[in-house]
């Protein structure tokens, strides 16, 4: 089989930064102006990155960002009370709260303090039910970047044999979701799967967030399979996904890069989601979402 073809995100970011830019010049003609709070808890080069990156976006777009990075062992409590208060202040348009917490910081708890109409990543349960009920708020990043890029790339989702490979309830949850809503049949693999191998071999859409480099090798996946590595794993010289490139090409029909793929429609998604929340609370319409 010939190499697989790139299913690159930039172009696609590219035109939908555009849409959101748009979409700030009329909010900010009825007078709303976007602020993004954001909660780190951690002190892994990784996500202090991902965090960075949010923040440049924003300010490349002229949209305010208030940052606070804790500790990995700041108290549950006061991670609670950090994301309670930015939710409670009104100059605070959009939270956005990052993902893996600490162990001894419940998920659910911080969840419930995000205000549901400050939500930039489907995190409150509210959302997260309305989601589910096809009646969606706001669509968490990832899943809509996903999306997108297939849509751009003219991949059909509907009718396929969809594997996802995480269960995370960030990405792989609402991945799963995404392929459900659109049609597809939906196997979601994890750590506990048996035989992972046979799982993904089945697919003829492959979508992996498991943030594991190398885990899905050629051995594991059929010909003419369409790959959707979303992660991003640091390692010595770089990132790479999930995926090991060079063997999976040699049988995908299409496959994401990393980096170049998911990422750049996801920091994409999340400045559109800024807008859209801080255009719905103030009542600014919007037709083109």
């Amino acid at each position: 089989m010939a190499a697989s073809r790139c299913l690159a995100g930039d172009g696609p970011a590219d035109a939908l930064r555009g849409v959101a830019l748009d979409r700030l010049d009329d909010c900010r003609s009825a007078g709303a102006d976007p602020e993004l709070a954001t909660v780190l808890v951690s002190d892994d080069p990784a996500d202090r990155t991902f965090m960075d990156r949010k923040h440049d976006l924003c300010a490349e777009a002229g949209i305010d960002t208030r940052r606070i990075d804790l500790p990995p062992d700041a108290t549950a409590e006061r991670v609670y009370r950090t994301v309670a208060d930015l939710g409670a202040d009104p100059s605070v348009t959009a939270l956005f709260v990052q993902v893996p917490l600490p162990e001894h910081v419940d998920e659910l708890e911080v969840r419930r303090r995000i205000p549901p109409e400050k939500d930039v990543d489907c995190f409150h349960p509210a959302n997260v039910g309305r989601l589910v009920a096809g009646d969606p708020r706001v669509r968490p990043v990832t899943s809509r970047a996903v999306e997108r890029l297939l849509d751009a790339h003219d991949v059909r989702i509907a009718g396929r044999d969809a594997v996802v490979v995480g269960r995370g309830t960030a990405i792989g949850v609402p991945l799963a979701q995404l392929c459900c809503r659109r049609d597809a049949t939906v196997t979601v693999c994890h750590s506990r799967t048996r035989d992972l191998g046979a799982k993904t071999r089945a697919a003829d859409l492959l979508v992996t967030a498991a943030g594991t480099p190398g885990l899905i090798d050629g051995s594991m996946v059929s010909g003419g399979v369409v790959v959707v590595d979303v992660s991003v794993n640091r390692v010595s010289g770089g990132v790479v996904g999930d995926v090991d490139a060079a063997s999976v090409d040699e049988k995908a029909a299409a496959r994401t890069p990393v980096p170049g793929g998911v990422g750049p429609l996801t920091m994409a998604c999340l400045l559109d989601n800024v807008v859209a929340v801080t255009a719905d609370a103030a009542g600014v319409d919007d037709q083109s979402r």
